[in-house]
């Protein structure tokens, strides 16, 4: 017969852990996504606290009354929340892209459903990001994100979370430059051809003005920028490693805001 007591103290902290990393895996990429069902996220939340509270220190909560509880609860989402946005805000920059490539082909009016962000998001950004997400798996990067929430324990204590406002600010602004830069280099090859095929155009209107470019360019348009994506398609796994670094840095810059 196993014979098992269960305390107070226990509950309140394993309850904290799973606060943190339910938050997280609510916006976390591959995990968050929202046609993954509730039961899943819950048991997966639950199944990485109990493997996380059997290996952390457990050290006194400092609290005297249910607000202060309740504070410290407030924090822990906020910490879980804020890592895992780091890491899924890196989505955007594969968006990003792909609205620039649809302005430029003339496809940025017809835009598609994606159920994992519940938003009309462009078709060549939906597309890119399905990709992304894939690569996301194969190159174990979900391990990472899931190990980066993980090893946040040992800088970021249960109840010592310090809000350094100035730091996330400066993530954020820097997160905000590199994405516009990362997002028209993935862009640059569709956006350098249809420039090139916009001076054609316009050539060829002055030297045979009784030929409607306008309705032959936006046929020529969607077709070369289908060919110029079919040919740099095998530049996405270099294109997915700038992003994962990105990934990486913004997810420990958000991290050192927090201590």
């Amino acid at each position: 017969m196993v014979n098992t007591s269960i305390s107070l103290e226990t509950i309140e902290y394993f309850l904290l852990i799973m606060v943190r990393i339910s938050c997280f895996v609510s916006v976390a990429p591959f995990y968050g996504m929202t046609n993954t069902p509730a039961r899943v996220k819950i048991g997966f939340s639950a199944l990485v606290s109990i493997l996380l509270y059997g290996i952390l220190p457990h050290p006194a909560l400092e609290y005297t009354d249910v607000i202060g509880y309740a504070t410290i609860v407030v924090r822990e989402g906020i910490t879980g929340l804020l890592i895992g946005f780091a890491a899924n805000i890196c989505n955007s920059i594969i968006l990003l892209s792909g609205n620039i490539i649809d302005m430029n082909i003339g496809l940025s009016m017809a835009t598609e459903y994606d159920p994992i962000t519940q938003t009309n998001s462009p078709i060549t950004g939906n597309f890119y990001n399905n990709l992304l997400l894939l690569l996301l798996i194969v190159t174990d990067m979900h391990h990472y994100i899931l190990h980066a929430i993980a090893d946040s324990y040992q800088v970021i204590a249960i109840g010592g979370t310090v809000f350094r406002w100035d730091s996330l600010m400066t993530s954020m602004v820097t997160f905000m430059t590199h994405s516009m830069v990362i997002g028209f280099r993935i862009a640059l090859p569709v956006f350098a051809c249809t420039m090139i095929l916009n001076c054609i155009l316009g050539i060829m209107s002055k030297v045979a003005p009784q030929m409607n470019m306008f309705s032959v360019g936006m046929q020529l348009k969607v077709l070369v920028g289908f060919v110029v994506m079919f040919l740099t398609i095998r530049l996405l796994p270099y294109v997915s490693d700038f992003i994962f670094t990105e990934m990486k840095r913004m997810m420990v810059s958000i991290i050192k805001g927090l201590y």
